[in-house]
């Protein structure tokens, strides 16, 4: 006896027989006594059907019995494929038709930054609809709600036309990814043009002085020095750059960077006890080669305190 169906258009026999073991298979781990369920299918190159169906003389002959089990079990299902295998296609869409973008290179960042939220299962701000559970059981359970309303009113369902037509809140929550995915990949973009933009400045500008000593005492606590070990004034050389630098929205520590191009040392020797900070990475991508990173020479010791002596200290 025919239970339900599912609807499927254009798709290859081999999906048709994996999504059915998948059915099949998730149905023979329901507590039911004398589960005579099964999962069938039949394919052709324009449409294809997979069937639930009870073996006559089963429990679940009767259709009430546990209907409420199995149109569950198959709303959990066909939410964990779509999640599983329709929703970067989905993402995707978004991106290129609704967002307009071309270039592959462009997409394929989005949809990495895309991947990073949808997995992530923290509160992320600016994304309300995904702080009340992780990421992925919130959107199976928008799709599983949704799959199941719409096995209650129709026994036969249409992945495709459930697809176009009945998951609005569930794109509306990926398109909100993909925005938040958008912002993060301009940033980037404008982050990397702008340092891109200090390389070029720093590779044409002549040394000014020596070296310079860039002692992190800390948190956001630093000293610039000069090779005499003393203290660099800015003001002393030309502010031209570093003047229209601080009027840019650039997320770091910019009073720095713009310091150490405008007296444009020879050598950069940066002394740290935290050389993967932001803001160290950063100076090391400005000035490349012009810089080295310390954490154990004789200024480290005397500006940041004994190595050996704080890890004895460290819990």
């Amino acid at each position: 006896m025919e239970l339900f169906a599912i609807a499927l258009m254009n798709v290859e026999e081999s999906y048709v027989r994996s999504l059915s073991a998948q059915v099949k298979q998730a149905l023979q781990h329901l507590h039911i006594a004398q589960n005579g369920l099964t999962a069938t299918y039949t394919w052709s190159e324009t449409r294809a059907f997979i069937y639930v169906e009870a073996e006559a003389g089963s429990v679940i002959h009767d259709p009430h019995i546990h209907e409420v089990q199995v149109r569950a079990c198959l709303a959990e299902v066909l939410a964990s494929h779509i999640v599983a295998d329709k929703e970067s296609n989905i993402l995707r869409n978004l991106i290129t038709k609704d967002f307009k973008y071309e270039k592959q290179s462009d997409i394929e960042s989005i949809e990495g930054y895309c991947k990073q939220s949808l997995t992530q299962e923290s509160e992320l701000e600016g994304l309300p609809l995904m702080n009340s559970s992780p990421s992925r059981l919130r959107r199976m359970g928008l799709l599983k709600e949704q799959i199941n309303a719409l096995l209650e009113e129709n026994p036969q369902i249409s992945l495709d036309g459930f697809l176009k037509f009945r998951i609005q809140e569930y794109r509306e929550e990926l398109r909100e990814i993909a925005e938040y995915a958008i912002d993060e990949f301009m940033m980037d973009r404008q982050y990397q043009e702008f340092i891109s933009l200090l390389q070029y400045f720093v590779y044409i500008q002549e040394a000014k002085i020596p070296a310079a000593h860039l002692i992190h005492k800390g948190g956001h606590e630093f000293v610039i020095l000069n090779d005499r070990m003393e203290l660099i004034d800015a003001n002393e050389f030309d502010a031209s750059f570093r003047m229209e630098m601080l009027e840019k929205d650039i997320n770091f520590e910019d009073m720095i960077v713009s310091t150490l191009i405008t007296v444009s040392p020879a050598n950069i020797y940066i002394h740290t006890r935290d050389p993967e900070l932001t803001i160290i990475k950063t100076i090391g991508q400005i000035f490349e080669d012009r810089t080295s990173v310390c954490s154990y020479c004789r200024t480290c010791d005397l500006y940041l305190g004994d190595a050996k002596k704080q890890d004895q200290l460290s819990p």
